[in-house]
């Protein structure tokens, strides 16, 4: 059984804090990985949170998308190791050179955080809102607390924006739907199947199909999935390995 211990290093012209504790306000601890400056100081922050494991090297959780970019946009992989790419989040190595803080969060129940899997909830805002408020208050903050992501991590940006957490600065949404009927699900009207399988696929990815020990990145070398869940917690079923998904973010939009 593997276990998750807040660990620091120093490392590729970074300081780097893993898997550190964040406490939820229901008790439940998240894991985030925090990618900072040598320098001690205050900087400005850039958070995310979401289910697609934080320490997934992208390059391995999904290759054929990796290897595509890499082809038609050689200007993302330009000037970075590409060790701590990660999917549809910012890469650490081309902010913290400007003195950014870099917050990557596993979302309740994914990757290195234990719970239930529950997309778009109120649960899952609440999370994101004390994250942002955890982030703002830290000894290498300046308050300042920036959201930047793609797609799941551009949706719950305007979730969470809608409980205007104190310490939210800045919003960056990329391809972030803002209307669960008109713009996930039924375009124009029409039934739209795409949510229905990414939302167990993509996840799945990131959440061990066996509710065992998750694989190290052979990037970072960090773990990408916890060890220390079960098929109650997490939603995985023990049977087939699938993710239980419930999206309800209705309630917010």
């Amino acid at each position: 059984m593997a276990s998750h211990q807040q660990r620091t290093e120093i490392r590729d012209g970074m300081r780097i804090d893993w898997d550190v504790p964040i406490t939820m306000d229901d008790g439940l601890v998240l894991r985030a990985d925090i990618f900072r400056p040598m320098k001690d100081g205050k900087y400005p922050v850039i958070l995310s949170y979401g289910p697609y494991a934080k320490s997934l090297a992208f390059q391995d959780g999904y290759p054929s998308a990796w290897q595509r970019m890499a082809e038609k946009h050689p200007d993302v992989t330009a000037g970075s190791s590409n060790k701590y790419q990660n999917w549809e989040v910012v890469d650490p190595e081309k902010w913290v050179p400007h003195d950014y803080a870099c917050v990557r969060v596993d979302s309740r129940g994914c990757g290195c955080s234990p719970g239930f899997v529950d997309h778009f909830s109120p649960r899952e805002t609440q999370d994101f809102y004390d994250c942002i408020e955890w982030a703002g208050v830290q000894p290498w903050s300046n308050g300042k607390v920036g959201l930047n992501g793609i797609s799941y991590y551009g949706i719950n940006q305007w979730h969470v924006a809608s409980l205007q957490p104190p310490h939210l600065s800045a919003m960056c949404v990329w391809e972030g739907a803002a209307d669960w009927y008109r713009d996930m699900t039924h375009h124009g009207g029409m039934l739209s199947t795409f949510w229905a399988g990414v939302s167990t696929t993509s996840t799945r990815s990131a959440t061990p199909n066996s509710c065992s020990a998750g694989p190290s990145s052979t990037r970072s070398g960090s773990t990408a999935a916890s060890g220390t869940c079960t098929a109650r917690s997490t939603g995985c079923s023990a049977r087939s390995g699938s993710v239980r998904t419930r999206p309800t973010g209705s309630r917010h939009w």
